[in-house]
């Protein structure tokens, strides 16, 4: 309670200089009370038991993956087609473990939700809330500023954990990544944070919601479940009910194909594999099916990044789309909700 009052006095206080244009005792202007928002969320983040948790088991997860792909990179380099060997080690696996796509797909969610799911029904709960907006502080400035600390946090984590897998895998290797290689892990990293943002936004949407951090958490939890487990299932039993004769004709069959790949889609989980797997995997050369006439005179090696990329762009848009989507409810409710201490 002792620290909640001291950094609302303290924002007060840079408020108040920030809005009369003073300047601090060494010359140097006050910061805008957004950034002291951001500055704190991080800092708690880090702090928090629950992010060292967290932090942890995505740690170990992913040099387990590490691992399992090192200890079957010999096979994997035989039998690869193209020379992108490095991009192997997050895509590759001994069968003992899944790989480091798959680890970050199932665990990213789980990283979002826990770092979001009380961020607004906490703060009001224990009353810091509305001291926070009793200060000459605007309401978008608290929410804005309560995502882009998360996003941070989780954007500072995914590097680093990417480049300990470079590092690692150039230890044990020996080769170097390519310029390309290079910039085709910077752009995965990339879509790893957007996957993760909307689950980051989905938490933070729930907390807005309600008023209880726990139901916040179990409907981010639930909404993971469902769309993990229960979804597919669902998908699967629709497809077995439309499922094409056994001699039904190619386009019956490619438009049955079509059909379930565009159910599938509406999983993010689903659009983040097909963006990362196209990416780290240079020799895929279409997401959907394809006839042997669209396959004839196709030369098998691996395409450009820029192709890539134009390839997945459909999968990016759509992540980006969901995590605007909930933030853009996440800031009409917050904005619109009346704030009071319990």
């Amino acid at each position: 309670m002792n620290m909640s009052k001291t950094f609302t006095s303290r924002l007060s206080d840079l408020n108040l200089k920030y809005l009369m244009g003073k300047l601090s005792s060494d010359g140097q202007k006050v910061k805008h009370p957004f950034w002291v928002i951001v500055e704190k969320e991080i800092s708690d983040h880090f702090r928090s038991v629950r992010f060292m948790i967290l932090m942890g088991i995505v740690i170990l997860t992913c040099m387990g993956s590490l691992y399992s792909s090192l200890s079957n990179f010999s096979e994997v380099v035989k039998n690869s087609e193209d020379e992108f060997f490095f991009l192997r080690l997050f895509t590759s696996t001994d069968g003992a473990m899944p790989s480091f796509v798959v680890f970050l797909s199932f665990l990213g969610p789980l990283l979002g939700i826990g770092l979001g799911f009380d961020a607004i029904n906490s703060e009001q709960n224990s009353g810091t809330l509305s001291r926070i907006m009793s200060q000459p502080i605007h309401r978008d400035n608290l929410i804005n500023a309560k995502f882009l600390g998360a996003l941070i946090v989780i954007s500072i984590l995914f590097f680093a954990l990417g480049f300990l897998v470079m590092g690692f895998g150039l230890f044990f290797i020996g080769i170097p990544p390519t310029a390309e290689e290079f910039l085709r892990f910077i752009c995965f990293t990339i879509i790893s944070i957007l996957y993760v943002a909307f689950w980051l936004n989905l938490a933070i949407l729930f907390s807005v919601k309600f008023r209880q951090a726990s139901t916040s958490a179990l409907a981010g939890i639930g909404v993971w479940l469902f769309f993990t487990v229960f979804y597919g299932l669902i998908v699967n039993l629709i497809a077995k009910a439309k499922a094409p004769a056994q001699f039904a004709p190619p386009e019956v069959v490619i438009k049955y194909q079509v059909f379930v790949k565009n159910l599938m889609s509406i999983v993010p989980s689903q659009l983040y594999s097909d963006a990362t797997t196209t990416l780290l995997r240079p020799s895929v050369r279409s997401l959907g099916p394809l006839t042997m006439e669209q396959m004839a005179g196709a030369i098998p090696n691996p395409i450009p990044l820029g192709q890539s990329l134009l390839l997945v762009w459909p999968q990016l848009t759509g992540l980006i789309a969901a995590a605007v989507l909930c933030f853009a409810l996440t800031y009409h409710m917050f904005m619109r909700r009346e704030i009071r201490s319990k």
